[in-house]
């Protein structure tokens, strides 16, 4: 095992904390692009880009000098037992994340790994245990829900926080996306169950309800949801194969501060790209979010006179923005990759000051309820399914 880091985040001999990153496709191009460029705009402790980790020899070598990382391996467990390696950044399949997270933690790494937590809530509950373990022991840990680090969402997040919408009454938060819409698209691992745990649900719905609980504070008590495949086959290497996940989801939404929020997304919702919208309704004021114009936040202020009300754009580029302080001067728009930057930031000034990053396992863990209990909903059609403080799930009348 690796021996303690010191207070500050650094080795006991205060050389550079080593990274170590499995997975090298989507997310691993996204995460390799954060942990090349952090340094060169935030102050944090210095770190290696050590070892970049995937199956495939070949692909994984190839990806290790593109992505600057200094060499690449092919077993991750070997990795974990270096003593060089500090941190491990996860951005393998979900069907993985249970198994390299709790290792690397009871190995003293810090970890940070990709959303939604895992496939599984008894997967995810598992891994909330050994970070709270970890934890006890000056291990870090954090789920990758950078969408916290768009610095619209943080201003929305501040705004509602002082008051300015007043009291929230409800939400509508919509992910869209159009990547599966034409059914020719080819069968891919996240289109099955047992390697993508769900489709739609836990790929994008888990982004839509962690911003829904991010934003508001908020603890869900009561859960309705539907799911749906559109196209229960497409084309794999062998011919057609069954789908086995859902190409949508709805879900209903009651907060403990009785707030209510409708969740839906789709990954067939032709002619829509990326498209993450969040609209806030309070008795003082409504926040409006669109990721596809991620650099704007929409706002209306209830308490001046109604000839005077109406939204406003908000450019979110200025210097007093969060994060914004780091980058171009006012008006020079950041994009979606920048989130993952903040958040390496995050994680690495929270593993340096010795403090839990946010979001914690725990927060991943409440999203994961949260999904468990739209399929539970969805599978006794739509049954209201309520979630009590032990996070335990009843179910009442169809």
């Amino acid at each position: 095992m690796n021996s303690p880091e010191s207070t500050d985040g650094t080795n006991p001999d205060n050389s550079p904390l080593g990274v170590a990153m499995i997975g090298y496709a989507f997310m691993g191009k996204a995460h390799s692009n954060a942990w090349r460029n952090v340094a060169s705009y935030f102050d944090v402790p210095a770190f290696e880009q050590k070892v970049l980790v995937g199956r495939d020899a070949v692909q994984v070598t190839a990806s290790a000098k593109k992505y600057g990382w200094a060499e690449s391996a092919t077993d991750w467990r070997s990795v974990l037992d270096r003593d060089d390696i500090h941190i491990v950044d996860i951005c393998a399949p979900g069907w993985m994340h249970a198994e390299i997270a709790i290792a690397a933690l009871e190995a003293g790494k810090h970890v940070l790994v990709e959303k939604p937590l895992a496939n599984t809530l008894a997967e995810a509950e598992a891994m909330t245990e050994a970070a709270a373990a970890a934890r006890a022991k000056g291990v870090q840990s954090m789920i990758g829900f950078n969408y916290r680090r768009v610095p619209a969402l943080a201003l929305a997040k501040e705004l509602i926080a002082e008051g300015r919408l007043g009291t929230v009454r409800h939400v509508r938060a919509a992910y869209l996306q159009d990547w599966l819409s034409d059914a020719e698209s080819p069968m891919t691992w996240r289109l099955r169950k047992e390697t993508a745990g769900s489709g739609a649900l836990g790929d994008i719905a888990s982004h839509a309800i962690d911003q829904v609980l991010y934003l508001l504070d908020g603890t869900v008590t009561e859960v309705t949801g539907r799911l749906h495949t559109f196209v229960d086959r497409r084309p794999g290497p062998n011919g057609l194969e069954d789908v086995t996940v859902d190409d949508a989801a709805w879900a209903t939404l009651t907060l403990a501060s009785g707030a209510i929020a409708s969740v839906e997304v789709s990954r067939v919702a032709t002619g829509q790209k990326n498209s993450l919208k969040l609209e806030i309704y309070g008795d003082k004021g409504t926040i409006l979010f669109d990721l596809e114009a991620l650099n704007e936040l929409g706002f209306l202020d209830a308490t001046v006179p109604v000839r005077e009300q109406g939204f406003r754009r908000i450019l979110v580029n200025e210097p007093e923005h969060p994060y914004l302080e780091a980058w171009w001067p006012q008006g020079h728009i950041i994009g979606w990759e920048h989130t993952f930057t903040h958040q390496i930031r995050d994680f690495l000034t929270a593993i340096s000051a010795g403090q839990a990053p946010s979001p914690s396992f725990e927060d991943g863990l409440n999203v994961q309820h949260v999904l468990a209990a739209v399929e539970e909903s969805a599978a006794a059609k739509s049954s209201l399914i309520q979630l009590n403080t032990s996070t335990s799930t009843t179910t009442e009348g169809a």
